[in-house]
């Protein structure tokens, strides 16, 4: 059965689309078939896998807008061995947004999407933009699992209880299967106190809920772009990727307290 996540905070900057790829890079390195979709119109995941978001004859906002695309229709191949599939994202979704205002079943659109894929994948990891608009409601009705990266800071923490009400509200009013993966420390410093005590407060909030393997703050994260891969596509063994891997271990076994 296929399981599918969606990366959402509606911060930006804490590593959503670092965490889907260098996530979806982990998985498919273990054998799992992984399908990435890109609902951000800023499109840096497209981006990221060498397609220009300024340039798709289709993308997901054709799948969003139409009722005669599918899914199939955007797929393309991701990463430099093309063994992951990206469904990429273009800068018309910033129009999504106010276009699906009064669109028929607007929240199902993704759902519907996904539910009529006939190509096969053990994962499907969802990108979203950093707002709690109706594509990332899209992303939450679509899913059966979320997973939030939080930024190590503690503003940013702050603002994961609007996530969390907004999770609660869409389980109970949309999508019941919905259900909190877990979350994600990010931008971790283990040299700064600041970053202890997040970490600290999180876990006394989430308890188990809490993936127990902070991502680094690493430029490399940022940089490998250009060479339109995950790090761990680029350097598997570079040290910062190593809570990608064992997120990826933990995913596989369903357990955020590994």
């Amino acid at each position: 059965m296929t399981r599918i996540i969606v990366v959402a905070n509606q911060k930006g900057g804490v590593g959503k689309t670092t965490t889907v790829a260098n996530l979806g890079a982990a998985l498919t390195a273990m054998g799992q078939r992984v399908l990435l979709i890109d609902l951000d119109p800023q499109a840096a995941l497209t981006a990221t896998y060498g397609h220009d978001p300024y340039n798709l004859p289709l993308s997901m906002y054709s799948v969003l807008m139409s009722d005669t695309t599918s899914l199939a229709r955007v797929i393309r191949p991701a990463g430099v061995k093309g063994i992951m599939a990206i469904a990429p994202g273009s800068v018309d979704l910033a129009s999504a947004e106010l276009k699906l205002v009064n669109a028929e079943n607007r929240a199902y659109r993704l759902k519907r999407a996904i539910d009529q894929n006939q190509i096969p994948f053990d994962f499907i990891l969802l990108d979203t933009p950093p707002s709690l608009g109706l594509l990332t409601l899209n992303g939450l009705v679509g899913v059966t699992e979320v997973l939030v990266p939080v930024q190590c800071h503690y503003l940013a923490m702050r603002g994961v209880r609007a996530l969390m009400e907004t999770i609660w509200r869409v389980k109970r009013r949309l999508n019941p299967a919905l259900r909190l993966l877990g979350l994600l420390p990010t931008m971790y410093d283990e040299d700064s106190i600041h970053s202890r005590e997040v970490v600290t407060e999180l876990r006394a909030v989430f308890g188990p809920k809490l993936f127990d393997v902070p991502v680094p703050a690493a430029m490399q994260f940022a940089e490998v772009a250009v060479a339109q891969q995950s790090l761990i596509e680029y350097d598997p063994d570079y040290e910062g990727v190593a809570p990608y891997w064992k997120l990826a271990e933990a995913v596989l076994k369903n357990d955020p307290g590994l």
